[in-house]
């Protein structure tokens, strides 16, 4: 943080979002100087962030005073290591392949106010199933909101790493299992990360769906399209219209056994399927 803490709800405030990373810290190097009421210990120590993993190494200095009969911090100065700053935040090819887990076990919480905490402040997200660029992290919260509605879960199947100054790049193909419907979806993805509070986040993700895929459209079985039916016949099975309706396409059209109605958008579908499901139907 680039902002002195000089009282006590201030020095709160900071540790606030520095505790979620889980610290715990082991010194180094230590350099003691001990006065008239005051001493002082500087040198250097460690971090390892229980909360992913990182080990971070940085400067430190603790003035400390004694204060209604216990010894206090009065100064504490701590600093990245300057060499590390011009060399950048050290990271190799496995350990950035390593980061797409992070945000797939992010997807498996299927909370997606915890995906969105794997972007960086200024992150990018173009998503695979939204015409929509998401910028900031409301829109990417959003974007979840739906897309873990299908349970999704990764696998990188190619991997091209790059590793620059404080940032780096993974772009490849990945798979996805959609846990709600069994369905595998392969995609192309692009994740430019960079070193944000002390993790590395995601400041660019880029995925789009295989384009010859759009070319040829998605193959299926003859055996694949009669189990579509079953997918229809498990939501009758959960008595929620909502679910049933939520089987159709957005220009979906159902033109029902029991109602003289064509239902032409959700909400009619809805309603048709209100009374329908109470006599508790399986086909």
């Amino acid at each position: 943080s680039d902002t002195p803490r000089t009282d006590f709800a201030s020095i709160e405030d900071y540790f606030v979002n520095f505790l979620k990373l889980k610290p715990q810290g082991e010194i180094l190097e230590s350099n003691v100087i001990i006065g008239h009421n005051w001493c002082q210990d500087a040198g250097i120590y460690e971090f390892t962030m229980g909360a992913t993993g990182d080990v971070v190494k940085a400067r430190y200095t603790y003035n400390y005073v004694k204060e209604d009969g216990i010894w206090k911090i009065q100064h504490h100065h701590s600093s990245v290591m300057p060499e590390e700053i011009a060399m950048g935040k050290p990271i190799s090819e496995d350990e950035v392949r390593g980061l797409f887990s992070l945000w797939n076990n992010a997807l498996a919480t299927e909370d997606p106010k915890t995906v969105a905490k794997r972007y960086a402040k200024a992150g990018v997200l173009l998503p695979t199933v939204s015409d929509t660029p998401r910028t900031d992290f409301a829109s990417i919260e959003d974007y979840f909101v739906n897309f873990l509605k299908l349970k999704p879960q990764g696998e990188i199947l190619e991997s091209h790493v790059t590793v620059g100054h404080n940032w780096c790049q993974d772009v490849g193909i990945y798979e996805f299992t959609m846990g709600a419907t069994g369905k595998k979806v392969k995609g192309r993805y692009s994740f430019i990360y960079v070193h944000e509070d002390g993790e590395w986040k995601i400041n660019h993700h880029h995925s789009s769906i295989m384009p010859e895929g759009i070319v040829t459209a998605e193959p299926i079985t003859e055996t694949e399209v009669r189990d579509l039916f079953q997918l229809w016949n498990g939501a009758l099975a959960t008595k929620d219209p909502k679910k049933v309706a939520a089987r159709y396409s957005k220009e979906g059209v159902l033109l029902p056994t029991v109602s003289d109605t064509p239902r032409t958008d959700y909400p009619g579908i809805v309603d048709y399927f209100t009374n329908f499901l109470k006599l508790e139907p399986q086909g």
